[in-house]
């Protein structure tokens, strides 16, 4: 089976969200990818996709307008939520 023909199997929406399950950063790699800003954008860019798909265009331009400040460097990670306790 071709792969074009097993991504048929599944909706656009459960591809973007499969798509943003695999760009997420995961509260274990939060610390060594939190300034990474190529990973920061993508999972950005991946849950725009998800509120596009589900014609929710303000909450995607939210998360694209967010992902292009990690990408021209105006975002910065915050600090470290542990820190706070």
């Amino acid at each position: 089976m071709s792969l074009n023909s097993e991504l048929n199997n599944y909706s656009t929406l459960e591809l973007a969200q499969a798509l943003m399950a695999k760009l997420s950063i995961s509260s274990e790699d939060w610390h060594r990818l939190k300034s990474h800003r190529n990973a920061q954008a993508s999972q950005l860019v991946a849950a725009a996709m998800v509120f596009l798909v589900k014609n929710e265009p303000l909450e995607a331009q939210a998360r694209l307008n967010q992902a292009l400040g990690w990408l021209d460097k105006s975002v910065s990670a915050p600090p470290c939520p542990s820190r706070h306790l």
